[in-house]
Formats: C-alpha cells, sequence, structure tokens
C-alpha cells in the first residue's frame, strides 16, 4: 500500500501523527504548528484510510497496522531515529511506535493518546467523544454530527466555527474510511511499559474524548515521562491552546535531541 506524507523543513527528523476523527488528516491536524517546528525535517503521515493514504482492508487492531506500516515508510526513506508527535489515535500509534522500536525513537510527545482505557467499559460507557468518533466510523458522517464533534473537541466555542465545520465535513465525505462493522483500535495497556524514550505527556483538563484521569497508566508505565495537564483545554491540544502546545513540545523535542 502507499502512504501519503508532507516532508517539510530541513533538520532532525520529526514525525507527526494524526487522530481518527471523521475527516482527520496530518495536514489537517497539524499544518498550523509546523511554522513553530521550521528547524526540523517534519514528516506528516496520513494513516492508512485517512487522508490521501491507501484504503486497504485491515485485519486485526488499527494501531499496530498503521503503525507497522508507517515504520515501513520511515525505512524506505532511509530514516533510521526520529522523534513523534502523536495526537489521540495517533498519540497511541506513537507510543506502539516507541515500544517496539525503542532503540530509533530520540523523544516522544503524546496529546491524550489512545490505546489505554480502564478494562470492562460498555460502548455506553464511553467519554461522549469516543461515542461520536465510533458512531462516524460506524454510520458515516453528516453536518449535523460534524458540527457536534466539532464543538465537542473545544473548550473555547469560538474556535468551532462554520469554515472549520465545513472542512472538515468536506474532507470526511470525500476521504472518511467505510468500516466494516466497528473497527479494534487496539489495547497498549501490555505494550508502554516498553518504552524508553523521554516521553511528555500533553492533556486539556477538559478532554471529552480520552479524559485527563486515564493519564496516570501513562505517567506510571513509561519510566522517563512527565504530564502537562492545560486548563480550560479540550481534546484538540495543539489546535485550542496552540502557542503553549508549540512552546512545551518544541523545548521538550528540542532538549531530547541535542
Amino acid at each position: 500500500m502507499e502512504l501519503a506524507y508532507s516532508d517539510v523543513g530541513v533538520g532532525d527528523v520529526l514525525v507527526w501523527l494524526h487522530g481518527s476523527g471523521p475527516g482527520a488528516s496530518a495536514l489537517s491536524n497539524f499544518a498550523a504548528n509546523l511554522p513553530a517546528f521550521s528547524d526540523f525535517r517534519n514528516l506528516l503521515f496520513d494513516h492508512p484510510r485517512y487522508g490521501n493514504s491507501d484504503r486497504p482492508h485491515i485485519e486485526g487492531p488499527l494501531i499496530p497496522h498503521s503503525g507497522e506500516r508507517i515504520v515501513a515508510a520511515l525505512d524506505a526513506l532511509g530514516v533510521e531515529n526520529f522523534s513523534i508527535i502523536g495526537n489521540s489515535f495517533g498519540g497511541g500509534v506513537a507510543a506502539w511506535i516507541a515500544a517496539h522500536h525503542p532503540g530509533r525513537v530520540k523523544a516522544l510527545v503524546l496529546m491524550a493518546p489512545g490505546g489505554v482505557q480502564p478494562a470492562g467499559l460498555a460502548p455506553r460507557e464511553l467519554p461522549y467523544g469516543l461515542q461520536l468518533i465510533f458512531t462516524a466510523m460506524a454510520e458515516g458522517v453528516d453536518r449535523e454530527l460534524m458540527t457536534e464533534f466539532v464543538n465537542t473537541m473545544c473548550v473555547n466555542k469560538e474556535l468551532a466555527t462554520p469554515q472549520l465545520i465545513e472542512q472538515r465535513l468536506e474532507a470526511a465525505i470525500r476521504n472518511n474510511p467505510e468500516w466494516e462493522g466497528m473497527p479494534n483500535i487496539g489495547d497498549l495497556s501490555g505494550d508502554i511499559h516498553q518504552i524508553v524514550a523521554p516521553t511528555q505527556l500533553l492533556w486539556g483538563k477538559q478532554d471529552n474524548f480520552v479524559p485527563v484521569s486515564w493519564a496516570l497508566p501513562w505517567l506510571e508505565q513509561i519510566s522517563d515521562s512527565e504530564l502537562h495537564v492545560l486548563a480550560h483545554c479540550g481534546h484538540w491540544l495543539q489546535y485550542e491552546r496552540q502557542t503553549q502546545f508549540n512552546e512545551l513540545a518544541g523545548e521538550f523535542i528540542r532538549r531530547n535531541n541535542s
């Protein structure tokens, strides 16, 4: 299969991995952050079945499937060592890569990563934001669902502009994967203790997708980790708190690439 990616800048390699919400792609998630990371070679990948990447039938959990293909793409590009920024589903993929290829990852920034949640949760007990994503995966997306999704992502509702909603809706209709039943995201609870890269965990205090209460296993099991919780912030941390994210993540990655 082919993975779509953007290659921006020159320097140490920084891989960016986006989330799984309807209409998501690498550039839609991170384009506004790239100017603050112009001293890196930024590689922004669209996960399989997202953005402009191929849409293969996927057997098994999605996180390791995407992780394996992104590592293969980095091999094809001749990239041995790199840092990773990942949010939500992309944070889970970033963590899987760091756990299974520990010698290659210099630094890891995870924004409310997926893949670890309390055991035994029934679908109706999942956070409201995750229920929206799974509804979009199972049933498709319309303007009403997209409006609710974007508003749930942000605490500051002024950021949920009609233009943003329309852009995401158009992208979702054009590129949204058609899943055969409810997809298996994957379970990283047995993997994350293997992460040795310095890890920065970033969470919005009002995250309605991956609650900040789910951060503790990551902090406890990743030996070299730190947690920052940003007040008045939801799940879309790099968008809602763009300046603070750029400063926190940028300083952390530069320090661990020196």
